[in-house]
């Protein structure tokens, strides 16, 4: 529990609000059930006048606002659907003589942003606001720290919460006070499950893989260490899941999915984050331009689940996922935005012609990383509409397999929407001595420096030696795709508890000793620290009337006997 000196005044009125609801012998915290009946927004969607329906409703939700009128009072409460209006009667409550409820219980002790239960009946007001008679309130949870106060009028909010770092740190408070944060959420759902029908519907198993893994596979990317006690090995946070989802297909499964949490120590921005959540799935006997339609169908599919429309609006782009999609091949891209022909260039020329670009780079970087460097530079931001990015050169794909027609290049897709990868694909490579040839390249680049080279993973190789058929695999990012689909400038507004920094602790309190130093008496150190001066520096900026006011309120209001100090005294403080 916090230390009382660290709470403000209004937690501190609040947890005495809880100790006089329990001498009164209401249990803040009740254990039984609480049998809720009806919705706020079922009520606002279904009621009618004249029917006469919801006569008997049980609604539970927290209480966002009041106006307390004598023995009429009106509340806002909202649940997870919505708000509503809660009409509450003296009389009605409080039937008998004893009128406790309502005179204590609800006009002192109860607070904005505790959760209550009422039963009652639904009607509309005189100026036509629908609203719940209630006949009986039960209080459900205390809350003991205030909500941000948030205010609206005709529909236009004031006082918002709207500080990212504190929404992302305290997204239980963000999910309260915006309402449309909630949607963001739902809307996410609702994209997984879509895309989770469409895979079901073609008969393809959804399954689970090792999140704890001996080598990180699948992907160029540092990971995560751990250890494993009772092994006695190191062991890694997946950075994909891809091979293990490969080894299924060798083991006789047609087509496989899995929605999946991935971790890469790298870097955050507005579009990365160390967990990620992403979608891979692989079927047998399909290639990369079979999934290339594959694609457009799912995620025209998932535009309309969510939209109503292939139309969605990212910021001041609107982008149309209504297929096919253009199919630009990586060479081209580059030609067309930097004039120059990066086929056939050697390592060398490609340093140069990133110097002419203004393109940094390392020594560690091999020929892959200097064209996937000059690509996502110059190139990946000019594709806002969906468009498939196609034909990899072979030094950027160790797992795809070399292009059916064209030396150096892979059978891969990359989509770009809005300027970013959404997702990447792959005619998967199959043949095992090539990938082992592969894996061996990356141990090389390893050897140079470069901390996101692959692994060599022998018992995936010793899993392509058994045979797997031709696969076509995909991986979307699902935070990505649900920023598009529901315009979100950042990852962070997508996931529910983004990583964080941690928070920054309040420097310690003054001693006792350096606020009687400044002649302040013992028995108003207590008092002067609940008004929130922790520190004399920060007391010695105060004004000594507010204070002077301040410490005489609370003096008065908490009842505790003691003689107020004189406005000359106060000042004498802060001098």
């Amino acid at each position: 529990m916090s230390n009382i000196t660290e709470l403000s005044e209004q937690e501190i009125i609040r947890r005495n609000a809880l100790q006089q609801l329990r001498a009164l012998g209401i249990e803040p915290y009740p254990a039984a059930e609480f049998p809720v009946n009806a919705k706020a927004a079922d009520i606002r969607a279904g009621y009618s006048p004249e029917s006469g329906n919801f006569q008997d409703v049980i609604i539970a939700g927290r209480l966002m606002s009041r106006r307390i009128m004598g023995k009429v009072s009106f509340s806002e409460l909202q649940d997870d659907t919505g708000k509503i209006q809660l009409y509450i009667s003296r009389d009605d409550i409080c039937p008998t003589d004893d009128k406790t409820l309502y005179n204590e219980v609800f006009k002192k002790l109860l607070d904005i942003g505790d959760v209550v239960g009422v039963r009652g009946f639904v009607f509309l007001t005189q100026v036509g606001e629908l609203s719940v008679h209630v006949k009986e309130l039960t209080l459900l949870s205390k809350s003991l720290r205030p909500l941000p106060v948030v205010k609206e009028k005709d529909g236009v909010v004031y006082d918002a919460f709207t500080d990212p770092e504190q929404r992302y740190r305290q997204r239980y408070v963000d999910l309260i006070v915006n309402p449309a944060v909630k949607d963001t959420f739902i809307k996410r759902a609702k994209i997984i499950n879509t895309m989770r029908e469409f895979f079901n519907e073609r008969g393809y198993v959804e399954v689970e893989t090792p999140v704890l893994q001996p080598i990180p596979g699948g992907a160029a990317a540092r990971p995560f260490i751990t250890h494993h006690n009772a092994l006695n090995i190191p062991l890694y946070l997946r950075i994909a899941n891809e091979l293990y989802l490969k080894r299924l297909i060798v083991g006789g499964f047609e087509g496989v999915y899995e929605f999946a949490k991935d971790f890469r120590n790298e870097g955050m921005d507005r579009t990365h984050n160390p967990e990620f959540t992403v979608m891979e799935i692989y079927v047998a006997y399909r290639d990369y331009r079979w999934m290339m339609d594959f694609t457009e169908e799912m995620l025209e599919r998932v535009a309309i689940a969510v939209h109503g429309t292939t139309r969605v609006q990212m910021g001041n782009n609107t982008i149309d996922f209504r297929r096919p999609y253009p199919r630009v091949t990586m060479y081209e891209a580059i030609k067309t935005h930097t004039g120059y022909d990066v086929a056939d260039k050697t390592e060398d020329e490609l340093r140069q012609i990133c110097a002419k670009l203004d393109i940094p780079t390392e020594p560690a970087m091999g020929k892959g990383k200097l064209i996937d460097e000059i690509f996502g530079e110059k190139c990946e931001a000019q594709y806002v509409q969906p468009t498939f990015i196609i034909d990899y050169p072979v030094e950027m794909s160790p797992l795809t397999k070399k292009h059916r027609s064209t030396p150096g290049l892979t059978e891969r897709f990359e989509l770009m929407v809005n300027g970013k990868e959404l997702a990447n694909a792959y005619s998967e490579l199959n043949d095992p001595i090539d990938q082992r040839d592969r894996f061996e390249e990356q141990l090389r680049l390893s050897e140079k420096g470069d901390d996101e080279a692959m692994f060599i993973d022998h018992d995936f190789l010793r899993a392509l030696e058994y045979g797997m058929p031709p696969t076509s695999g995909m991986g979307i990012g699902i935070d990505r795709l649900t920023m598009v689909m529901t315009n979100s400038p950042s990852i962070q507004d997508v996931l529910f508890f983004p990583q964080m920094k941690p928070e920054k602790k309040t420097p310690a309190a003054d001693p006792d000793e350096k606020f009687a130093a400044l002649g302040i008496p013992p028995e108003w150190i207590e008092v002067v620290r609940k008004l929130g001066f922790s520190k004399t520096d920060a007391l010695k900026e105060a004004k000594p009337g507010k204070l002077f006011n301040d410490l005489c309120g609370w003096n008065k209001k908490n009842r505790l006997g003691l003689e107020n100090p004189t406005m000359a005294e106060v000042t004498l403080w802060l001098s």
